[in-house]
């Protein structure tokens, strides 16, 4: 059956009126992300180094936990298309309940075992105790973690996410002031470098975790919200459920991560200042990616309603009309790549060589985003539809695809960071055909939508 432009208007109403408050929650993070680099950036060009080869494996970690969540999402959505709110209020006291055991852990691993990470990685004598510094003191944020993933979860399968997006202005707007006083030394306070910069992540990703507790226990529109009884009686069995489901993603994540982690070690033996200008480059991307994200997560949420109520026209709908607002984006941003991109790179730094090299990068980065924005959409539509493994078994081919790649165009073609960016791209473009293909299958699933 096609779908009527009537019913793409209603989608697109649907998935913007989810998304953008993500997008603005999204955005506000990056932007911080980019301040902070661009005030470690003018302190100190290896700095730059420094949050390469730090921020890669704690956010490898960290996103662990909020993949995990993804499975009970599905769920909710599901349950909510289904119009089972018994179902959707277990899975979220559930939740709400136990998501914080592998969040501790962590903790524990990044405040006093993040050296031997390091080492594994290839990080230099020289890099070795800033990167120390930085991981132990943002450490911290990890106790916050299971609580952040559960309520992102109810926030957004209630289709009411504003405030996710006022948290995001909240604690990015303290960062920003606490980097600039932190790692310049301002206000009278000593010069801390990458540990202000840590230092003021985690302060402020405290104050914005009151602020949304609060908008838990205030808002009247959280219709997945479980009461108190439903957390106090939630089993352990439910979360089970529910974690296996979102299992599949975190490994899926963890095994981008991994590959982004194992190209970190190779732009390491290129040189020193290989990962600065690799982590320059995808922050610039980042800031797209985060809108694609933003969509992907909104075509989720969506998806798993249509599989709940047995509707392949949105399920196949939802996802049209957040690809064809990814091409826009992605369009934009070669245009911005070819009219403009040492301006671009020279926010960040102020060294020339890396001024001069890295706006081809930019271009490589923008080329990218058409396929990595299918593989993001199309993605979480599978996911929607409550098939998280088959995402996770083409990562594991990513990965192994990738970082075969990679070697071979650094090693063996002695491509330098060039290479690393030709395997990147390789490696979206070859994924999202897989996946478009997997895409169509289920969209002609008579049992799913039958």
């Amino acid at each position: 059956m096609k779908t009527n432009r009537q019913e793409y208007h209603l989608y697109f109403s649907r998935l913007l009126a989810l998304a953008v408050p993500l997008i603005l929650s999204n955005i506000i993070n990056q932007v911080q992300m980019l301040i902070d680099r661009i005030f470690l950036g003018r302190a100190d060009a290896l700095y730059m180094s420094v949050l390469g080869n730090a921020n890669a494996p704690l956010w490898t970690t960290m996103s662990v936990c909020f993949s995990i969540a993804t499975g009970a999402s599905i769920l909710i959505s599901q349950s909510v298309g289904a119009k089972d709110s018994t179902a959707a209020e277990e899975y979220s006291g559930s939740l709400l309940k136990f998501h914080n055991i592998v969040p501790f852990a962590l903790f524990f691993l990044w405040c006093f075992g993040s050296h031997p990470i390091f080492s594994l990685l290839g990080v230099s004598e020289h890099l070795m105790p800033l990167c120390v510094d930085y991981a132990r003191f943002s450490s911290p944020i990890f106790l916050l973690t299971g609580l952040g993933a559960s309520l992102t979860v109810i926030f957004q399968t209630s289709n009411h996410t504003k405030h996710l997006a006022v948290w995001s202005v909240l604690r990015s707007l303290l960062n920003i002031f606490l980097d600039w006083v932190l790692i310049f030394g301002n206000l009278g306070f000593p010069v801390l470098g990458v540990k202000g910069a840590a230092l003021g992540t985690t302060i402020a990703e405290y104050a914005g975790g009151i602020y949304l507790f609060a908008a838990l226990l205030k808002s009247r529109k959280l219709s997945t919200r479980p009461s108190r009884s439903a957390i106090k009686n939630a089993r352990f069995k439910r979360y089970l459920h529910s974690a296996r489901l979102g299992i599949n993603t975190a490994l899926e994540d963890f095994c981008w991560n991994l590959g982004n982690l194992v190209i970190i070690r190779i732009l390491n033996s290129i040189n020193e200042l290989a990962a600065g200008i690799y982590s320059i480059v995808f922050g610039v991307e980042v800031l797209a990616v985060v809108i694609v994200g933003a969509l992907g997560s909104a075509s989720m949420t969506l998806s798993g309603e249509a599989v709940g109520k047995r509707d392949a026209r949105q399920f196949r709908g939802v996802c049209v009309c957040a690809y064809s607002l990814c091409i826009v984006i992605a369009l934009l941003m070669t245009v911005a790549s070819l009219l403009f991109p040492e301006r671009i790179i020279e926010v960040f730094t102020k060294d020339d060589e890396i001024i001069r090299t890295s706006g081809v990068y930019l271009l490589f980065i923008s080329l990218n985003l058409f396929s990595k924005s299918g593989n993001i959409i199309i993605g979480n539509g599978i996911r929607g539809s409550g098939d998280t493994k088959w995402m996770f078994f083409t990562q594991i081919f990513g990965t192994v695809f990738v970082v075969g790649a990679a070697s071979l165009f650094v090693f063996a073609f002695h491509l330098g960071i060039s290479g690393v960016f030709f395997a990147v791209m390789a490696d979206e473009a070859v994924r999202c055909v897989i996946n478009l293909a997997k895409y169509v299958r289920i969209c002609r699933n008579g049992e799913l939508f039958g």
